[in-house]
C-alpha cells in the first residue's frame, strides 16, 4: 500500500480521506491556504505544507503548488477529494509524469466524461437512456431554435464542461432563447474557459437519483446502490438519501446496471457516480458521470458498510475489487443534511464567521463529518460546507425521526454564522417530503 498521500483539498474532505489513510497505515500529507493554516486536516495530518494564498487559484487550483507539494514531502499518491482539481485530466496527468499515483479514474477518462457533450454521445452509445436533446454542441441560438421545434419547451441549456450545478438555464418559450443562449456561453467561457453548450428537454417535476460505482484496472465493475438527492437549491444538493424512496419496483437495479454498462464503455478506474433524472412515471435520463468521489458517498457507506474512500486507495495501488456485485446489499435507510454556512432566510447568502460553539449530535447511528470545532474561523472564502449529518435506521420513517432528533440536537453559533440546519428539519417534516412525493422543486416551492 501507499506510504504517503498527499490531500490536495480542504475541509470535511480532507478529514474524510485523512482518517481513511490512517486506518490503512498510510501517512499523512496536507496542503494549506494562508486561511486555512489552523484548519483541522493540518492539525492531523503527519506533514502539512502552505500552498499559497486565500484566492483558490493561487493554493487549491494551482497545480505547480500541489505536485511540489507532493514531491518535496516524498508523498507517492495524490487525493484530490471533490471539487477543486478533482476533475482536472491535468492534474492525473502531470501526476503520472512526476510518478505520484492520481487517486481518480485515467486522465482520458476525465476528459472524456467530463465533457458532457462526449459523455452524452457515449452513453448513447452504452444503451442509457437521454433525455430529447442534442448531442452536438449548440453553435448558435438559431441551431437552439431548430432544437426546441423538435423537442419542445421548456429546454435546459448547459455548459459542455460545466458541473456542480453550475452553468445551466432554463428557456421556458422560444422569445427567451436566443438571449439564454448568449448568457450561457458567456457564462460557460467565463466559468470553465469553454463556451460550448447543449440543450436538453427540462423536465420541471422530476427527481434526481444517482448510482454510485466502483471500477478496477482488470475490468470489473460493480455499483453499489442508488441515492436520492431531489432536494435542492440552485442545482446544489442539501438532502440526501438511499435507498430512493417510492421508485417502480425494478428501476433501481436496471439503473445500476445501465451505469455498469456506461462504466464499461468508458473504460473507467476507481470510484464514480452516474447521475438520473427520473420522471413522474419511472422513466429515467443518464446526467452526467462525476469522476471523483461525491460529497454524498457516506450516504452509500452507510446502507452497504463499504469505505469507498478506502476502496479508492486499493484501486488506485492496483488491488482487484474485493467486492462483487452479488455482495452488495443495501440495509436500512441512511439520511445526509448538509450542514452549510448559509442563511436560508436570506437566499441561502453565505453566513461566515468565527464558531463560538460547535457541539455534534449523539446516540446510535449518527454520523459528523466536519473539519469544524469551537473557535474555528469560517472563511468566505471556499464553499458553506460545515459539515455533513448522517443517520442510519432500519427503515426511512426510524430514520426521519432520528434526523429531527439529531439536528435539533446540533449545536453551531457564532457572530454572523447562520447554518441550513433549521431549515433540513423543515423539509423532513413537510408532507411531499415524508411521501416521498417530492421533486427538485420542494426548496424553491418552500421559500
Amino acid at each position: 500500500m501507499f506510504d504517503r498521500v498527499l490531500i490536495a483539498n480542504r475541509g470535511e474532505i480532507a478529514v474524510r480521506v485523512a482518517r481513511a489513510c490512517r486506518e490503512l497505515g498510510i501517512e499523512v500529507v496536507a496542503v494549506y491556504s494562508d486561511v486555512d493554516r489552523d484548519s483541522a486536516v493540518v492539525r492531523m495530518a503527519d506533514e502539512a505544507v502552505r500552498i499559497g494564498p486565500a484566492p483558490a487559484r493561487r493554493s487549491y487550483l494551482y497545480i505547480p503548488a500541489v505536485i511540489e507539494a507532493a514531491l518535496r514531502t516524498g508523498a507517492d499518491a495524490l487525493h484530490p477529494g471533490y471539487g477543486f482539481l478533482s476533475e482536472d485530466p491535468d492534474l492525473a496527468r502531470v501526476c503520472q509524469d512526476n510518478g505520484i499515483a492520481f487517486i481518480g479514474p485515467p486522465p482520458e477518462v476525465m476528459e472524456r466524461l467530463g465533457d458532457k457533450v462526449s459523455a452524452r454521445m457515449l452513453m448513447t452509445e452504452a444503451g442509457l437512456p437521454l433525455l430529447p436533446g442534442s448531442l452536438e454542441p449548440l453553435g448558435s441560438a438559431e441551431e437552439a431554435a431548430r432544437l426546441a421545434r423538435r423537442t419542445g419547451y421548456p429546454l435546459i441549456l448547459k455548459a459542455s464542461a460545466g458541473g456542480g450545478g453550475r452553468g445551466m438555464q432554463i428557456v421556458w418559450s422560444e422569445h427567451e432563447l436566443a438571449r439564454a443562449h448568449r448568457q450561457t456561453r458567456a457564462t460557460a467561457q467565463t466559468l470553465f474557459g469553454d463556451p460550448r453548450v447543449y440543450a436538453e428537454r427540462y423536465l420541471p417535476r422530476a427527481r434526481h437519483v444517482e448510482i454510485q460505482i466502483l471500477a478496477d484496472r482488470y475490468g470489473n465493475v460493480i455499483h453499489l446502490g442508488e441515492r436520492d438527492c431531489t432536494v435542492q437549491r440552485r442545482h446544489q444538493k442539501l438532502l440526501e438519501e438511499s435507498p430512493a424512496p417510492s421508485l417502480p419496483e425494478g428501476v433501481a437495479k436496471e439503473m445500476g446496471e445501465r451505469a455498469v454498462a456506461g462504466a464499461v464503455a468508458a473504460g473507467y478506474v476507481g470510484a464514480g457516480t452516474f447521475e438520473f433524472l427520473v420522471d413522474p412515471d419511472g422513466g429515467y435520463y443518464f446526467m452526467e458521470v462525476n469522476t471523483r468521489i461525491q460529497v454524498e458517498h457516506p450516504v452509500t457507506e452507510m446502507v452497504t458498510g463499504v469505505d469507498l474512500v478506502q476502496e479508492q486507495l486499493r484501486v488506485a495501488w492496483g488491488l482487484p475489487l474485493a467486492i462483487k456485485q452479488e455482495d452488495v446489499v443495501l440495509r436500512g435507510a441512511c439520511l445526509e443534511a448538509r450542514i452549510n454556512a448559509e442563511d436560508p432566510a436570506r437566499d441561502f447568502a453565505p453566513a461566515p464567521g468565527t464558531l463560538t460553539e460547535f457541539a455534534a449530535p449523539g446516540g446510535p447511528f449518527v454520523r459528523l463529518d466536519t473539519h469544524a470545532y469551537p473557535g474555528y474561523r469560517i472563511p468566505p472564502t471556499y464553499d458553506s460546507l460545515l459539515a455533513k449529518l448522517l443517520v442510519w435506521a432500519p427503515d426511512r420513517e426510524q430514520a426521519l425521526a432520528r434526523m429531527r432528533r439529531a439536528l435539533a440536537e446540533l449545536r453551531v453559533a457564532g457572530p454572523g454564522v447562520a447554518t441550513t440546519a433549521a431549515f433540513l428539519a423543515r423539509v423532513i417534516d413537510e408532507p411531499a417530503f415524508r411521501s416521498a412525493t417530492h421533486t427538485t422543486s420542494l426548496v424553491q416551492e418552500m421559500t
